[in-house]
């Protein structure tokens, strides 16, 4: 794992050190990778002693802390957050430790934060980020995630992440012409992570029925009914008779999220970064249709071949009963 703050992951380190090794002056390796003289003396100096073991992080942790918050301290704390429901400072004056301190403590055991709570009972009563429970439906269909996601056209030639930054007009000169959105449109199963995406014109509330018809196309030929479909609050969706329509023929509920609580539908919207990272924005496309295109080979590698965490390091098809 890599430090949050370093500047060169393992791979850079050991392109450091083979230069500096191959006999270039270490001040000019160091400013080609953008560190330190010292830091690259010290990537170089590990790797002598230790190889390429050497090149590895090393925990930040000291061999000891003698000024840790005692057992008996963090339970007191804890007890009163519990009891009491005071704040950090409050906290603090109560137990003898900094603010920053009953801050860290508190967010470490997992407690919900003053305003979740219910004043009278203490109760949890409001929608939070952060949840203990990271639930799963224990069959595919029984609910499945969509979201649209907006991504800036391409123009032809593939515009200035091909060209760079120089080529724009930053002082106003030229007006750049206005490429306009594709939607991206994206469907995941919540038991098995199976997705299906499509780049659409827009979102309305036809173009979000015929979307949800096709997904459920999709699912059906893995041999998944909807039961369930879940989405956030956007008109196109709560408002359409046409979104209305496929969810009656499909005999499917449909849940919506809590209001301003995206987090909810946190599934779909994972699989919308990790879409972009995978496919929007692996390389400059030269064309809007050439990314398009692109769209279909990556998501048969997301179904059928890539790891995925929530599967225990198996393709999302893996969790999906064969029909044959």
């Amino acid at each position: 794992m890599i430090h949050r703050n370093a500047r060169l992951a393992v791979a850079g380190r050991l392109i450091l050190v083979s230069r500096v090794l191959a006999g270039r002056p270490v001040s000019h390796v160091a400013k080609e990778m953008g560190v330190s003289r010292q830091c690259a003396h010290r990537w170089v100096s590990r790797f002598r002693v230790s190889g390429l073991d050497g090149l590895s992080d090393r925990s930040s942790r000291p061999r000891s802390s003698p000024r840790a918050t005692s057992a008996a301290q963090r339970e007191l704390l804890l007890g009163l957050r519990s009891t009491d429901r005071l704040g950090p400072s409050a906290l603090a004056a109560r137990v003898g430790v900094s603010a920053s301190t009953a801050s860290r403590l508190i967010a470490r055991a997992g407690l919900p934060r003053l305003h979740e709570l219910d004043p009278v009972t203490g109760v949890a009563i409001r929608a939070a980020r952060r949840t203990q429970l990271r639930y799963e439906h224990p069959a595919p269909g029984d609910l499945v995630h969509i979201d649209v996601k907006k991504l800036g056209r391409i123009p032809d030639g593939g515009g200035w992440r091909l060209d760079g930054p120089a080529a724009l007009d930053h002082r106003g000169g030229t007006k750049q012409r206005r490429m306009g959105f594709d939607y991206v449109h994206a469907a995941v199963d919540d038991h098995s992570r199976l997705a299906y995406a499509e780049v659409l014109r827009d979102e309305k509330g036809a173009t979000c029925a015929g979307f949800l018809a096709r997904a459920a196309a999709f699912y059906a030929s893995h041999g998944i009914h909807i039961r369930r479909v879940m989405s956030d609050n956007a008109m196109n969706y709560t408002k359409s008779n046409d979104f209305r329509d496929v969810i009656a023929g499909l005999g499917a509920r449909h849940v919506l999220i809590r209001p301003h609580c995206p987090w909810q539908n946190g599934k779909v919207e994972r699989f919308n970064r990790t879409m972009q990272e995978g496919w929007a924005y692996r390389h400059p496309f030269t064309s809007n249709d050439a990314r398009t295109q692109a769209l279909a080979t990556w998501l048969d590698h997301y179904n059928y071949d890539r790891p995925h965490t929530a599967c225990e390091g198996k393709a999302p098809i893996s969790r999906v009963t064969p029909t044959s």
